[in-house]
């Protein structure tokens, strides 16, 4: 079997460590490129020195270099380095995982373009946990189509910079979907003041920012005399980590288009 030559973005932040944990540990992968700003403090060290290993890959912003002759690369930067990363990426040839949150629709119609040239896995949760609780909350909405209200509560740490998360507005979507509904227009982000009677049509979002929470996202329906409640907490990246690796391995058969993570794990009806 070939090895995927897997590049790494962001390789010295958070999520960007779990990463590299994993594509150490996995036969299937090898480390091919490691990228980060270029004022990082890392730059030409080896990317595997933090986990006491020699790799022979040093930390670069040389974004040509570390691209070339690469197979896939990973990325859960921020929106504006990834559309360069994508457009580098449409440019050689090599496919892209996406795990940035808080694209704007232009920005998405973006990665939808270049997925016409390269083949890219783009969801806001690589978790394999979440993927499936995407899939039980449309089966649920569809059940619990009426009398019930949708709400979407979630929580992250105090340094992300989004909200809602980009997991809670795709679970947003997977209700809104199930329900006939348009997200857009029934999306109620905040509730201040006096507000009235909720809008039985609506779905309404929470957010909670603090300390070092990793995620954790509830979608509840609220019936009259019980509630079902469908719950995913993250403990630690590395969960991120492997599902967008095993999303990596999956573009190998994979020239164009652009995949989710129920495309990943076979969940797509």
């Amino acid at each position: 079997m070939k090895m995927q030559k897997i590049v790494i973005a962001g390789c010295s932040g958070r999520m960007g460590h779990a990463l590299l944990e994993g594509v150490f540990n996995d036969e299937e992968l090898v480390l091919h490129g490691a990228l980060d700003r270029a004022d990082s403090s890392q730059i030409g060290r080896d990317a595997g020195e933090q986990f006491g290993r020699e790799t022979g890959v040093k930390i670069t912003a040389d974004l040509a270099a570390a691209l070339q002759g690469a197979d896939v690369l990973v990325d859960f930067t921020r929106p504006e380095p990834s559309l360069q990363y994508l457009e580098a990426c449409r440019q050689a040839g090599v496919k892209l995982v996406i795990g940035t949150t808080g694209f704007s629709a232009e920005q998405k119609q973006q990665i939808e373009r270049a997925a016409q040239d390269v083949a890219i896995v783009f969801a806001p949760n690589m978790s394999v946990g979440v993927t499936l609780l995407i899939s039980l909350v449309q089966a649920a909405a569809r059940v619990l189509d009426q009398g019930y209200d949708v709400e979407i509560i979630e929580a992250h740490h105090r340094f992300k910079v989004d909200a809602p998360s980009g997991t809670a507005l795709r679970l947003g979507e997977a209700a809104a979907e199930a329900l006939g509904r348009n997200l857009d227009e029934c999306a109620v982000y905040g509730r201040e003041g006096v507000t009235g009677e909720r809008d039985a049509n609506t779905i309404g979002f929470a957010t909670v920012r603090g300390g070092d929470v990793v995620g954790d996202h509830t979608v509840l329906f609220a019936g009259t005399g019980e509630r079902v409640e469908l719950t995913h907490k993250a403990s630690s990246r590395a969960t991120f980590a492997l599902g967008a690796l095993r999303a990596a391995k999956y573009l190998a058969t994979h020239q164009q288009g652009l995949y989710d993570m129920q495309d990943v794990l076979g969940l797509r009806k």
